[in-house]
């Protein structure tokens, strides 16, 4: 049997100072307790005398007490490291742990949508649960993708500055764009028009057709008024209004059938970073680099706000999920859930390695956090980690991931966009055993 290792001598020499105090206390106390002895007796006996000895040999009282108060001070500082210790100890141990936990998801690439040429900002996917893909692009193009096929159906090139985010209607064939030239775009997709059968990998003809996706300069409608970069824009639920989001520090309200400015909403220190409709109450969410984000309630005809505070550095997102509740991403590298009736606190607070991107949030409650270190993690509404997006030399962003969005579609039902042009599809499914449960 191999014997253990010999102690390092730093703590060899830390453990004989200890013992040599504990040593010096007991005999203080050994010195005490025949002082009162020596008391309760009346008289000062062989003992008291031995207690008076001991004395001298140690020292006069002042030197006794001297003794006892470097004790105490060594004592506190002992603990005060004991309890660091501990914590630190506790805190290495549960990270350990969870590290070793499985996976409750799989993930596994499935296809990329290359064509753009620069970084791509925004990646969304229609409510209706139609096969198609919009990404928004730093090239100055957005483009609506055949998730059966793959292809590009049609580009958008009306804008003069980067795309920075894409949303679809919720129930027309019509995309809303935010761009970098101050203007929010509505545009006609006509998707119930594209071909939706797959390739055949035996027809050379369509392998190898490099056709130039249908390009679309012309938008329905423009949407302007604002004096900065529109950050974001979304449609409310009825899709008969959008909101923008935008550098200038507001947030402005439009009639999406006429294109009419209705609204400027102000009250935000910094720029705004993102901006989110409620899938079907008429309620927003607007995130600002002031490390807040809130929540305007259009339910009455005096809208109200209300303010959440909690991230320490700028609030990049804020996303509602389908229970009422709100998830927030920052760089400050946390992303929180927030219930809508209490904004006190979070209810859970989610640690990330990296500053925290656009998050999505599934129908089932999987969140989706994207980071600037190139990762996606996978947690639920009550913080637990469900996992992680695979990687591999050739699968996976090779720059920081901006976006996500989660699609009900059973071969691809989760999309990722990176700064690196990269637009990839995925499968993320519970794991089996999880399933079968």
């Amino acid at each position: 049997m191999q014997e253990p290792p010999a102690l390092p001598p730093a703590i060899r020499t830390k453990l004989h100072s200890l013992f040599s105090e504990i040593e010096k206390e007991f005999e203080l106390l050994y010195l005490e307790n025949l002082q009162l002895q020596g008391r309760a007796s009346g008289s000062w006996d062989a003992g008291s005398l031995q207690v008076s000895e001991k004395a001298s040999a140690i020292g006069d009282t002042a030197e006794l007490d001297g003794l006892r108060q470097k004790k105490q001070k060594v004592s506190q500082q002992s603990s005060l490291q004991r309890v660091k210790a501990a914590t630190k100890l506790k805190a290495q141990t549960s990270k350990i742990v969870s590290s070793f936990k499985g996976a409750l998801i799989t993930t596994s690439f499935v296809r990329e949508f290359p064509g753009h040429r620069d970084g791509v900002w925004d990646v969304s996917c229609p409510r209706s649960g139609q096969p198609f893909l919009g990404t928004a692009s730093a090239d100055h193009t957005a483009g609506v993708w055949n998730t059966t096929s793959g292809a590009c159906v049609l580009k958008y090139t009306g804008h003069s500055g980067s795309v920075n985010s894409i949303r679809f209607h919720p129930s027309r064939d019509m995309v809303l764009t935010a761009s970098g030239d101050t203007t929010a775009h509505i545009w006609q997709a006509d998707m119930g028009h594209q071909p939706l059968v797959e390739p055949d990998p035996e027809d050379k003809d369509s392998v190898d057709d490099k056709t130039e996706a249908p390009a679309l300069r012309t938008p329905r409608f423009e949407l302007k008024g604002h004096t900065n970069v529109v950050i974001a824009a979304d449609w409310l639920s009825a899709g008969d209004q959008v909101i923008t989001a935008s550098w200038d520090r507001t947030a402005s309200l439009y009639d999406a059938n006429t294109g009419e400015s209705l609204q400027s909403l102000t009250g935000h220190d910094q720029e705004l970073t993102h901006i989110h409709a409620h899938p079907s109450q008429p309620l927003v969410v607007t995130s600002s680099k002031d490390c807040t984000f809130r929540l305007w309630d259009f339910r009455e005809s005096i809208h109200s706000v209300s303010v959440f505070q909690g991230h320490t550095e700028s609030v990049t997102c804020a996303v509602f999920t389908h229970e009422d509740k709100v998830v927030s991403g920052s760089d400050d590298r946390t992303a929180k859930v927030w219930d809508l009736r209490n904004m006190r606190s979070p209810l859970v607070t989610i640690r990330n390695d990296s500053s925290v991107n656009r998050v999505a949030v599934s129908s089932s409650g999987t969140i989706a956090i994207p980071s600037d270190n190139r990762q996606v993690r996978f947690f639920d509404l009550e913080g637990q980690r469900l996992g992680r997006l695979a990687r591999s030399g050739r699968q996976g962003h090779r720059r920081m991931v901006c976006s996500v969005a989660w699609a009900d579609e059973p071969a691809i039902n989760f999309y990722t966009a990176g700064f690196d042009r990269l637009v990839l599809g995925w499968s993320v499914q519970p794991c089996k055993d999880l399933v079968s449960r």
